[in-house]
């Protein structure tokens, strides 16, 4: 494994067209050894793209792709030394869980004396140990997620690629495999790109998010700077549950919203159209107690919905632009929220106010 550790990717004006239409619109990229970067973005971004020419099932139409010290820009992909996850994991079944995770090994043509231990490892590191003879057909969800990865890791590859490794199982599943695909890459080291329109997935999961629009590069990040420093307009909606209000600027570090100044703990964005973008959750009902210092706004609440571990409040400024604010849903936090109708005021921190252009 410690040689895929060391092994990173450098993606240069990597460019698709499709005749007239520009699926990829040069692209630059450079992941580091051992990172683990998801390709975030709405369909028709690119991020699909991007990674069928990092797997060699697309060819750049400029650019070239680098894995390590090699130029793989044209190699076909059992030339690439990837491993590949795909969205509905591609596991055959009519073969036993060690026989798929042998496939590879078969393929390649390695000696078969080695297999069976080979085959074990990559079980092991995927909690799988003993599973050798199982049918896939006596896997739940969450298992055959994982003989898709050790098929991926068992020839120890430079790169491993997951296309929506995750879409395919339950909301409940779902998370508590984004969790263990985080435990997995730190015991690994290995080098993966991962593919996902899920934003809290991609935020869970990552070192770093690159964020893909209409086949550009908008921001690469990690995941608390992506979140806490979105680089423009649609990145703050994209992450995240925002809403963007318009204001205007109102000093060097400071937005008049309404009848209200806000001051922000960030430089402002050049131009005159700016969007202020609130993430639900960093607006709290203000009750007077340990606020000192955040802005502050006044509003009635229209409606309050229960959403279980939480609960979305809609209000209206005074003016009557619409925000929104997430409480917990603890007995505690529903008390402080005003019935529909009353008035209340919303502390936002200035290190939560954050502006971008519009």
């Amino acid at each position: 494994m410690d040689a895929r550790a060391k092994t990173g990717v450098s993606i240069r004006s990597a460019t698709k067209r499709y005749g007239p239409v520009v699926a990829l619109d040069d692209v630059s990229l450079d992941i580091a050894p051992g990172e683990f970067v998801s390709l975030l973005g709405p369909s028709g971004s690119g991020k699909t793209t991007l990674l069928g020419i990092l797997g060699g099932f697309v060819q750049p139409t400029s650019g070239t792709v680098w894995v390590g010290e090699r130029d793989i820009t044209f190699a076909p992909p059992h030339k690439r030394n990837i491993g590949i996850v795909f969205q509905n994991y591609a596991l055959f079944p009519h073969m036993t869980v060690g026989e798929n995770v042998a496939f590879p090994l078969r393929a390649r043509r390695e000696p078969k004396a080695g297999w069976a231990k080979k085959v074990a490892d990559a079980l092991a590191m995927v909690e799988l140990n003993g599973y050798e003879a199982r049918n896939i057909s006596q896997l739940s969800g969450g298992q055959r997620q994982r003989v898709a990865l050790a098929r991926a890791m068992v020839f120890e590859p430079q790169l491993i690629l997951m296309d929506e490794p995750l879409s395919a199982l339950d909301k409940q599943l779902r998370e508590t495999m984004q969790i263990e695909l985080r435990r997995l890459h730190r015991k690994l080291g290995a080098t993966i790109v991962n593919v996902t329109h899920d934003q809290r997935e991609a935020l869970t999961m990552s070192d770093r998010v690159a964020v893909l629009k209409d086949g550009k590069l908008v921001q690469i990040d990690t995941p608390e700077r992506l979140y806490d420093r979105p680089c423009d307009a649609f990145v703050a909606s994209f992450i995240g549950e925002a809403t963007l209000l318009d204001v205007s600027r109102a000093g060097d570090d400071a937005v008049r919203l309404g009848d209200a100044v806000l001051r922000t703990a960030h430089p402002l964005p050049r131009g005159d159209k700016l969007l202020l973008a609130v993430q639900t959750e960093k607006l709290v009902i203000d009750g007077g107690d340990g606020h000192n210092g955040s802005n502050r706004l006044s509003c009635r609440v229209t409606e309050v919905l229960y959403q279980g571990e939480s609960l979305r409040v809609f209000a209206a400024l005074a003016d009557g632009t619409a925000i929104s604010l997430r409480q917990p849903g603890s007995h505690e936090a529903r008390r402080r929220i005003p019935s529909p109708g009353a008035q209340m005021t919303v502390a936002l921190d200035p290190q939560d106010t954050i502006v971008v252009a519009a």
